[in-house]
C-alpha cells in the first residue's frame, strides 16, 4: 500500500484528502504543521509527500529545502496561489510537482499516479549513461562530471537522463513535460524551461552548460 504524508494545516482539507486517498488504496499520515511534517518525513520513508506552502511553525518551502538535503521522496506542493512565481519557487526548492487550491480530487489522484509511475519506472530502469564526460547512474540517482559528483534533484536528474539518452533528437517541450511530469498544458510547459535553466546553472562550473541546446520554438537537444 503506497504511503503518503500529507502536511496540511487546514483540518477539513487534510481529512478530506485522507478519506479520498484511503478509498483509493493509499495509507495516509497527517501532519498539521511544517515542523511535524519535516520530522515525520525525516524519520520515515514515504512514497509521496503532499506539502502545503503556508504552514505554521515551519513554512512549506523551508520543509522542502531541508528535506532535499537528505531525501529524494517525491514532493507535490499544495498552494493557494496560482501565479507562476510561487510555482517556480516551489520547484526551485526541490518539489517535483504542484497543485493549486481549490482542486478536484481527480486531479490530485492523477498527479499521484504520475508520481508513482515515475518512481516505479526509475527503479526498473537501472542504467548508466556516459556522454561528454557526464556519467549518469539511474539506479543510485547520481551524476558525475569528469569524475566529480554534482548534486541534482530527482527531477533534474531525470531531465538530464532523458536528454542524454535521446542524444541528437530534439525533444519538444510537450514531450518532455509528458515524459517527466506526465501531463501537458500550454502554461505548464514553462516548467520545462525552468528546469533547463537549473540544469545549465549546475553544469556551467564544468563548462558543460552549452551542451543543452535550445531549438527555438520547439524544445531542447544534446548533440553528440
Amino acid at each position: 500500500m503506497p504511503e503518503v504524508l500529507v502536511v496540511e494545516d487546514e483540518t477539513n482539507l487534510a481529512r478530506f484528502i485522507e478519506l479520498e486517498l484511503g478509498h483509493e488504496g493509499y495509507n495516509v499520515t497527517l501532519a498539521a504543521d511544517g515542523q511535524e511534517g519535516f520530522n515525520l518525513a525525516s524519520e520515515n520513508d514515504y512514497d509521496v509527500i503532499l506539502l502545503d506552502l503556508m504552514l505554521p511553525k515551519l513554512n512549506g518551502l523551508e520543509v522542502c529545502r531541508r528535506l532535499r538535503k537528505t531525501k529524494d521522496t517525491p514532493i507535490i506542493i499544495i498552494t493557494a496561489k496560482g501565479d507562476t512565481y510561487d510555482k517556480v519557487v516551489g520547484l526551485d526548492y526541490g518539489a517535483d510537482d504542484y497543485i493549486v487550491k481549490p482542486f478536484e480530487i481527480e486531479e490530485l489522484l492523477a498527479r499521484l499516479r504520475v508520481i508513482m509511475r515515475r518512481s516505479k519506472t526509475a527503479e526498473a530502469n537501472h542504467d548508466t549513461l556516459d556522454l561528454h564526460g557526464i556519467s549518469i547512474d539511474t539506479s543510485a540517482y547520481t551524476v558525475a562530471i569528469d569524475g566529480t559528483p554534482i548534486e541534482l534533484t530527482k527531477t533534474e536528474h531525470e531531465l538530464l537522463y532523458l536528454l542524454v539518452k535521446n542524444m541528437g533528437i530534439v525533444m519538444k517541450r510537450e514531450q518532455i513535460l509528458d515524459i517527466i511530469w506526465g501531463y501537458d498544458s500550454e502554461v505548464e510547459t514553462n516548467v520545462v524551461d525552468v528546469y533547463i535553466r537549473y540544469l545549465r546553472n549546475k553544469l556551467k562550473p564544468f563548462d558543460k552548460d552549452k551542451l543543452i541546446e535550445t531549438v527555438r520554438g520547439v524544445g531542447y537537444v544534446i548533440r553528440q
